[in-house]
């Protein structure tokens, strides 16, 4: 008797032992606080070295600027990389998609979309958005339905993508973007001092957010991530839910080559080799599990900036260029480094 008295209340301690812990245990243990941390940490020291360049406005414009269209395949990522998938192709998928909408506008202009106005560039962007969406669609497919691994499914695409968007350049960039495009997206500012290619990122992030953490999609999309099988014998449709997760992350992809075409006037075929390293990196370094199941937008965001940084204070610092990705690669295999023995010992536990 005085047994069955005693085991409820053991167990009732350890549950209670968990709301001790609490507050304090889990910012200590958060990836997202650490990589907070980190970021600031870059930050200061890129302060102090160049005192006169790195904390300036101009800077701090240009530094979110071009984390944008990255903050873009970040924010896909993430979904992907939570459902326990990958996505190699995010990069090329932005060329291409800003590769057959700056040719669609060309084609509507006559040649030189220069002077084309806002019918124009509204057909442009639904071009980009349709572009990035079909290479999801298909790498969705491939995962989901042919069950070929992820990793060789956007590697192919990886591949593909960029070899189309060569295929239909010649490999020369497209080079005549409307101005009015530029000059309002790309270059222009709101409230002052806030660029509008951030206000364009911020906004699609909130949605995102919400999407994650508010909807039975980000509910199905956690599910899936810790256990695929079990999410399928609850009722969810994974097979249709995984070709969502890819297409939403091809969208996004082709949203992010549309916001790169505004801000640089050409297509930059060349320019985004690292952008899937980068986008991945940055998704593990906020605190999302390769493993799947765990992760968040908002870490992604946090995550976003310290390639960003990185690159930024590496240039005004006056270090070779070709440092980056070596940083970029070290930063993502200490990450996953500390994923795995986060999971070993939660698993030992």
């Amino acid at each position: 008797m005085s047994t069955q008295q005693e085991t409820p209340k053991s167990t009732v301690e350890k549950k209670g032992d968990a709301p001790n812990k609490g507050l304090g245990a889990r910012l200590t243990s958060s990836n997202t606080l650490w990589t907070g941390l980190v970021l600031v940490g870059l930050c200061v020291l890129f302060s102090v070295l160049r005192p006169d360049a790195f904390p300036t406005l101009f800077n701090i414009q240009n530094l979110l600027v071009q984390a944008a269209p990255l903050l873009m395949l970040a924010v896909g990522m993430t979904f992907v990389i939570i459902t326990s998938g990958i996505d190699l192709s995010v990069g090329s998928v932005l060329v291409f998609a800003g590769v057959v909408s700056a040719m669609t506008m060309e084609w509507l202009s006559g040649g030189d979309a220069t002077n084309a106005g806002w019918g124009v560039i509204a057909i442009g962007l639904v071009v980009a958005l349709i572009g990035g969406a079909v290479w999801g669609v298909l790498n969705g497919l491939l995962v989901a339905v042919a069950r070929v691994p992820a990793l060789i499914v956007t590697l192919g695409s990886f591949g593909a993508a960029l070899g189309a968007a060569q295929l239909l350049t010649n490999g020369v960039d497209v080079r005549t973007v409307p101005s009015a495009l530029r000059q309002t997206l790309g270059t222009g500012t709101s409230f002052v001092v806030v660029p509008n290619l951030v206000i364009l990122a911020a906004v699609v992030t909130l949605l995102a957010i919400w999407l994650l953490h508010t909807t039975a999609f980000g509910r199905y999309t956690y599910a899936i991530g810790s256990n695929a099988e079990a999410a399928r014998r609850s009722g969810i449709r994974v097979t249709r839910h995984l070709v969502a997760v890819y297409t939403l992350t091809g969208v996004l992809a082709g949203l992010a080559g549309f916001m790169s075409l505004a801000y640089f006037g050409t297509t930059t075929i060349s320019g985004h080799s690292n952008d899937n390293l980068n986008a991945i990196a940055a998704v593990v370094l906020g605190g999302t599990s390769l493993f799947g199941g765990i992760g968040s937008v908002l870490g992604s965001v946090i995550g976003i900036f310290i390639p960003a940084v990185l690159d930024a204070g590496f240039v005004m610092a006056g270090v070779r260029p070709f440092w980056q990705p070596i940083a970029v690669g070290a930063v993502l295999v200490a990450a996953v480094w500390m994923d795995q023995r986060r999971r070993r010992a939660r698993n030992n536990r």
